[in-house]
């Protein structure tokens, strides 16, 4: 048995979370494998709307088990009131939620270095969440960081204040930020209640015994792909490998051991925060993307900036990724165009490319557009390819022939029920 792995080939906000609500029900366990609150799942279904920041998406279908791999950062208040939103929608999460051992903590300290260090850049900003995501994980890599398993032993809070300490005083190299660190602890500490309350597991015992037994495990990621610490928009990036390759260090599984990989790309293209973005539109058509899209970031409320579809960079993704099939999302927020375009090479230096350079920073790069007819109808009442109008299936068979990968699902509204399964086919 192998391990299907489903994550965004963008910046973030692809829609992952209701394609793994989807998928839930053909597996047994679905385990977040790297990231942290930083990262916002949204849900749609019953006319309500669900936000997930550290639990996986699978947690709201019956008798499915849940793991929260050691790659993910918790922040133990964040989870506290993403259980307290469970309990108040009916969810019974005890006996399937697992947390592994080995998941490091956010401290408040964290979230205070995180915000000290992004408030002393100035224009430089790289645009950070402030959820102490950066910080946590180079106390991993620091080798002092606490891990879940560590809340259950006596010497836990020695090894909190010192590690606070250490915090304390690195913070003295940036500038003064408003920040109640006193308050802040007395939840952190009263949140800790919540995590104890959940089974910790060691979660590569988990996982490959239950891979051994012939369970079915879908892996969810976090973010996107451009955001890889080693392979993003550097230093534009969050701080874990976002790619297939996280799955293996972030549930302890080995390579050969990966299955399907399902990547994630809107219709269209966005990016929370600085850093660059080829295709990006910032004029009229950028902000009725925008408006239309409704795209503001579930876990910060930022406006995310919108553009057309970077074919150059899904391949690019695609290729890191090793992805066997595409889910587009939001096709039905390009309804309202008379003409949609799609970046399908780069001009850089006066040359055409559709490989990414080395800093996508530093160079100057301008996408060549090709044009797109529109279908300029409404897609909700859709339920099948066949019935998509003829305009809009040549749109996803455009990007199947420039991405050689098939498309097998189509998003085409926020709602669980909004969604158009396709045959899976080779592609000419």
């Amino acid at each position: 048995m192998k391990i299907d792995v489903i994550l965004g080939l963008q910046w973030g906000d692809e829609g992952k979370g209701k394609i793994v609500d989807y998928l839930a029900t053909q597996y047994d366990i679905v385990a977040r494998f790297q990231g942290g609150p930083n990262a916002g799942h949204t849900l749609k279904f019953d006319g309500k709307k669900y936000v997930l920041h550290t639990v996986p998406s699978g947690i709201f279908r019956p008798n499915l088990m849940n793991l929260i791999g050691n790659g993910v950062v918790i922040d133990p208040i964040t989870l506290k009131k993403e259980i307290q939103n469970l309990e108040a929608a009916n969810v019974n999460y005890h006996d399937r939620l697992l947390v592994a051992k080995k998941a490091h903590l956010i401290l408040p300290t964290h979230r205070y270095l995180d915000a000290a260090s992004e408030a002393s850049k100035g224009k430089d900003k790289i645009g950070s969440t402030l959820k102490g995501i950066g910080p946590t994980y180079m106390d991993k890599t620091g080798r002092n960081g606490l891990r879940v398993g560590d809340i259950f032993h006596e010497s836990f809070h020695s090894r909190y204040e010192a590690l606070k300490e250490k915090h304390l005083k690195l913070a003295k190299i940036y500038g003064d930020i408003e920040f109640d660190l006193k308050a802040e602890e007395e939840a952190w500490f009263e949140s800790l209640a919540t995590l104890r309350s959940l089974k910790a597991v060691d979660g590569e015992w988990y996982i490959n015994n239950a891979l051994k037994s012939g369970k079915k495990i879908l892996a969810e990621g976090a973010q996107g792909s451009m955001l890889d610490i080693d392979y993003g928009t550097y230093p534009f990036v969050t701080s874990s490998n976002t790619i297939t390759a996280g799955v293996c260090t972030g549930l302890g599984v080995a390579p050969h051991k990966i299955g399907e990989v399902i990547g994630i790309t809107k219709a269209y293209c966005t990016r929370v925060g600085g850093g660059p973005f080829p295709t990006e539109l910032t004029g009229d058509v950028g902000e009725k993307l925008r408006k239309e899209g409704m795209e503001f970031g579930a876990t910060t409320g930022r406006p995310r900036r919108c553009g057309w579809i970077d074919l150059p960079q899904l391949k690019y993704t695609i290729m890191l990724n090793g992805v066997t099939q595409l889910v587009i999302t939001k096709i039905d927020i390009l309804n309202i165009f008379e003409t949609i375009q799609a970046g399908t090479q780069y001009l850089i230096n006066g040359e055409q490319t559709d490989q990414l350079p080395y800093d996508v920073c530093v160079e100057e790069i301008k996408p060549v557009w090709e044009p797109i007819k529109g279908w300029h109808s409404n897609l909700n009442d859709v339920s099948s390819f066949e019935e998509l109008p003829t305009e809009a299936k040549e749109f996803i068979q455009f990007v199947e022939r420039h991405l050689e990968v098939p498309v097998t699902m189509i998003s085409n509204g926020p709602e669980r029920k909004s969604l158009i399964v396709k045959e899976l086919e080779a592609v000419s």
